[in-house]
């Protein structure tokens, strides 16, 4: 509906389609069987979104899981970069299928459907929505216990498409220290609600550095926003360091090779919701 702000408590539209919150859903493709899907959001670029979520669905493999990655982030893909995948999806007639990571996670992204993954993609907001549909209804992932979506930053069409048509069970807020993104993350947070989908963790990325000389903790940015997570009543909080090695990991298309264990805790609450 036109000027529709998607608070639907509000409305005097009787029949407008989104006052049935399943009315927009769209079904997964009929050789996938998905039994949890994890949004991972973030206010602005540059936080740590994609990491997070390569992280989460690398503890969660680890942990027997099958698991899964959509790559929503359609003008900035960064999936296939940080599990080092070069070959493309492929498809019939009426299915597409994704790409398996060397330890099993299945992902799908723009990226690798392109001939060139430096082309950029240029396409108006309708054009991304459909293609995220696209990414649940054509795409077989199997049977799949966990599925993690790495979202785009904001609260434009890409996330709205996402947290209306596909069956959200809850996000993740990924966050950096500084004391301009607490605006930011409120505005997602927001977002969700509006939405009815629960907030179930802040990851706050950045938030801290150990000397590699002398172990003491430093923290750049300031101390974190545990108690903005409190205010916000979001019920899980973990904090990320700035960790040279995972960095280079990512890099060179190896996150699966990192030997830490950055958001295991977290990994472990998500498998209790």
């Amino acid at each position: 509906m036109p000027d529709c702000d998607n608070n639907c408590s509000s409305c005097g539209v009787e029949n407008c389609p989104s006052r049935n919150g399943e009315s927009l859903r769209v079904e997964a493709n009929e050789l996938s069987n998905v039994k949890k899907v994890f949004a991972v959001v973030s206010g602005k670029g540059g936080v740590g979104k994609s990491l997070t979520t390569s992280l989460l669905a690398v503890n969660a493999r680890r942990a027997g899981k099958n698991v899964a990655i959509i790559d929503a982030d359609l003008t900035g893909p960064s999936i296939p970069k940080a599990f080092g995948l070069t070959e493309m999806a492929t498809a019939n007639e009426t299915t597409m299928f994704p790409v398996r990571s060397k330890t099993g996670i299945e992902a799908i992204s723009l990226n690798l459907l392109l001939d060139d993954p430096a082309s950029p993609v240029i396409w108006r907001g309708p054009i991304l929505a459909g293609l995220i549909k696209q990414f649940w209804t054509d795409v077989a992932y199997g049977d799949i216990d966990e599925l993690y979506i790495d979202m785009p930053p904001g609260t434009g069409d890409v996330p709205l498409t996402v947290f209306q048509s596909l069956p959200v069970d809850g996000i993740i807020v990924v966050t950096s220290p500084q004391e301009l993104v607490s605006l930011i993350v409120e505005k997602a947070v927001r977002m969700a609600d509006m939405m009815n989908i629960p907030v179930l963790a802040m990851v706050e990325n950045m938030a801290y550095l150990d000397c590699p000389h002398c172990g003491e903790r430093i923290y750049p940015y300031g101390h974190g926003n545990e108690e903005e997570a409190k205010r916000l009543g979001i019920p899980y909080y973990a904090a990320m360091p700035i960790d040279p090695k995972l960095a280079k990991l990512v890099d060179e298309g190896r996150i699966e090779d990192f030997e830490g264990d950055y958001l295991k805790d977290l990994n472990e609450y998500l498998s209790k919701i």
